[in-house]
């Protein structure tokens, strides 16, 4: 009989889940080691236990750093096939989580069919499903409404939710005073900010944060606090309204764990180079340790069309930094809603920065399909090159867009290939390039 609620209370109990099993073998680690992470918080495992399709992933500190990835219906395009072949891509590439941010009509059908098919991790942003499920405008919806959205989601199964929970009226004070260029680029911050200016009132997640951590413990949903003020350009990171409500968020960290609620820490955003370590540090540090989960970050603003290459710099930087969870960024943002095509730009630019990242921290087995795929390099077994490429498929179409007179190189350098010469040197052959 379970005697536990979530996986906080199970490792507190000392109790190993099938989930903690589950992750300890992906990550080839012990269960116990596992358990005590999760007790410390420096751990996630977010399962709802009404996600019966899910392969439980881990996140956090000394585990393979995770990707997610955004799809959902919008106001504009609103194709629910197209959606779920984003899923489907994201299955396919081995993402263990998905965020459904759908913000147009009643999206629970939706949101409820990805939970019954998603073998990955599936998060919302139950602040963007209040307007069209309460069919009200923003200025209308009370405090209980928000709650009553929360519960919504997480009675169907969500593994993890996004709550801005840490843009109060404190930190409000804080970016008024700076006079951002960008302002507020958070879509949930947004629509909160604005609340609380029309009403007067406090950040409803913030003032009924209990009762809030109350609906997660029951469903053991994992909450992901949001970064409201997160920069939407170089020019606003590391601000004094970012540093704020980051401090909110290690008081809000605290307090879920008290309460058995799983806690990661939403970051930016976009950052120079320079500054993404720094970010890290004081993200673990001012809230405990708690697992990080980053947008990016993008270091530069001036790549439209190129965001995943932005994105995935920064990512890998901010992942060997000691982040822990990556949301990819697609070729389209900052542009439209993206395509199949650029989801899957998006998540394979996600992956290289993550198993970059794993290979610098050096964590267990990580470099493995690397070594395998010098051996066979070195070998010139493009059969095995393309098994163990990040995107088998693409690799093999260059491979044979201009195929090569002997399978034994590539068309680029035909027979000056220096791999094939050394080897039949060191085999003892002789090298010849002019046919007699």
């Amino acid at each position: 009989m379970i005697s536990y609620r979530t996986q906080r209370d199970a490792a507190l109990a000392g109790i190993i889940t099938p989930q903690m099993e589950t992750v300890a073998q992906k990550e080839k680690q012990s269960a116990e080691s596992v358990l005590m992470r999760i007790a410390a918080g420096i751990v996630v495992i977010p399962a709802n236990v009404r996600h019966t399709s899910l392969s439980a992933e881990g996140v956090g500190q000394g585990l393979r750093t995770k990707i997610n990835v955004n799809l959902g219906i919008s106001g504009d395009v609103h194709n629910y096939d197209t959606e779920f072949k984003k899923a489907e891509m994201a299955f396919k590439y081995r993402a263990e989580a998905i965020m459904d941010l759908s913000n147009y009509g009643k999206t629970n059908i939706f949101r409820q069919q990805l939970i019954e098919r998603s073998p990955a991790m599936v998060g919302t942003v139950p602040v963007y499903d209040a307007v069209g499920y309460l069919e009200k405008d923003l200025l209308k919806i009370t405090p209980e409404d928000f709650l009553r959205v929360v519960k919504s989601h997480a009675e169907q199964g969500v593994d993890f939710v996004t709550i801005h929970a840490g843009i109060n009226r404190k930190a409000v004070s804080s970016f008024k005073e700076q006079k951002r260029t960008m302002n507020i680029v958070s879509r949930g911050g947004s629509l909160l900010f604005a609340w609380m200016e029309m009403t007067g009132r406090e950040n409803p997640f913030y003032e009924y944060y209990d009762d809030l951590l109350s609906i997660l413990h029951e469903y053991d949903v994992t909450i992901s606090l949001g970064d409201a003020l997160r920069p939407g350009c170089l020019s606003d990171s590391t601000d004094a309204g970012q540093i704020t409500e980051l401090v909110e968020l290690g008081a809000l960290t605290k307090r879920a764990w008290a309460k058995g609620v799983q806690v990661m820490i939403e970051g930016p955003g976009h950052m120079a180079m320079n500054e993404i370590a720094a970010n890290v540090l004081l993200e673990k540090r001012l809230c405990h340790g708690a697992p990080f989960y980053v947008l990016g970050p993008l270091v530069t603003d001036i790549a439209p069309g190129y965001d995943h290459i932005t994105s995935a710099i920064g990512g890998a930087i901010a992942a060997a930094a000691g982040a822990d969870f990556l949301c990819y960024v697609t070729p389209a943002e900052h542009l439209c809603l993206p395509d199949v095509a650029d989801v899957k730009e998006g998540i394979i630019a996600s992956r290289i920065a993550a198993h970059a990242a794993d290979i610098a921290k050096g964590l267990p087995g990580a470099v493995d399909e690397d070594n395998a795929m010098a051996e066979a390099r070195h070998t010139m077994d493009w059969d095995k090159m393309f098994q163990h490429a990040i995107d088998p498929e693409k690799a093999k179409a260059y491979f044979e867009r201009t195929p090569p007179a002997d399978r034994h190189t590539c068309s680029m350098c035909g027979k000056m290939c220096a791999v094939r010469t050394t080897n039949m040197i060191l085999d003892g052959k002789k090298v010849e390039f002019v046919d007699e």
